[in-house]
């Protein structure tokens, strides 16, 4: 796989200006007071499954709309005390899983809650999920979810999944193994891309862990990448010719370059140079929008799949770090 955008020198640099709507911050303030006009009613049922050094709990909590969103709750066995919990979002067309596809954290001495995107998972094999989205959209949309209730911002699908990322923070909040002050989160691909967004919007977030980020600089995204999910987009504007000034206000509410001037809290990024899904200058358009501190490992020769299990290390070197400061 070709290098094929900026160079590294300059990616370092790029900081392009961003399309933020006027009503930005009021939108997503009245967005999240809606959602927390239902009762949030965090389930936490024990799974059986024979670990011998975690318990795991199947979760579920109300969403946006008092939707049920459902997840995974892991735990270290016999720690003391709240533990610092990361939330972990989950990578476009991806379900919850299994637990044991989770065991990472409990393994560090952390808490774990997965959160399952809604609408996501039901022909992964891998990865199969469970959580619907039951909420439609008025006007017609190409396959998958970019374009769903692309034509306005209180429709768009994104609005649900990012509210509903700021729920778990708050389901995850109020469970007694967990401290409320060391909460991190984190995800790569569609789930780093949220929790960049969640890290800006719950002022309880400690640090967030963000990989190859999606979500971010759509309108570069989709001029020079061919692949999938922001293809999607393509495909929808190449037969709605008339509506690309629409489509792209509603994705300024949902561009991760505004919420990361948003973002003040340490945050690791990663990038891959040859990464064609995500593209570098889209990564960096969020990493250099950053306010908090802020680190990015990069990864040359790498497309999508970035670091990886690498990159998993460096994020238990960064946290334990960041926690035992």
């Amino acid at each position: 796989m070709p290098l094929f955008d900026l160079p590294l020198d300059q990616l370092r640099d790029y900081r392009p200006e961003r399309d933020e709507p006027a009503d930005f911050d009021d939108f997503w303030a009245r967005t999240l007071s809606e959602a927390r006009e239902f009762a949030l009613d965090a389930v936490y049922t024990p799974y059986d499954a024979p670990y011998a050094h975690v318990d795991a709990f199947d979760v579920s909590f109300s969403g946006w709309g008092g939707h049920r969103i459902n997840g995974w709750f892991l735990t270290p066995r016999g720690a003391e005390g709240p533990l610092p919990c990361v939330m972990h979002y989950i990578g476009y067309s991806g379900g919850r899983g299994f637990p044991h596809d989770h065991l990472l954290w409990p393994a560090a001495g952390y808490a774990v809650f997965v959160m399952e995107t809604r609408g996501h998972g039901g022909a992964n094999f891998a990865s199969p999920g469970t959580t619907a989205d039951p909420h439609g959209s008025a006007n017609a949309q190409a396959p998958g979810m970019m374009t769903r209730g692309i034509m306005d911002p209180d429709d768009y699908y994104y609005r649900r999944v990012f509210t509903d990322a700021v729920r778990a923070v708050d389901a995850a909040a109020e469970h007694p193994a967990v401290d409320p002050g060391r909460i991190v989160v984190s995800g790569g691909s569609q789930g780093g891309g949220i929790a960049q967004a969640t890290a800006a919007l719950h002022p309880g977030v400690l640090a967030a862990l963000v990989d190859v980020p999606f979500l971010t600089h759509f309108r570069r995204a989709v001029e020079i990448t061919d692949r999938d999910p922001y293809q999607e987009i393509v495909r929808f504007l190449a037969s709605r010719r008339e509506v690309a000034d629409q489509v792209f206000r509603t994705l300024s509410y949902f561009d991760g370059m505004n919420f990361a001037a948003r973002g003040r809290v340490p945050a690791l990024y990663s990038v891959a140079l040859m990464d064609l899904t995500c593209p570098p200058s889209t990564v960096f358009a969020g990493y250099n929008h950053w306010q908090g501190a802020k680190e990015i490992t990069v990864w040359p020769w790498n497309d999508h799949e970035g670091g990886s299990g690498y990159q998993r290390e460096e994020q238990l070197r960064y946290l334990h770090k960041l926690l035992s400061a």
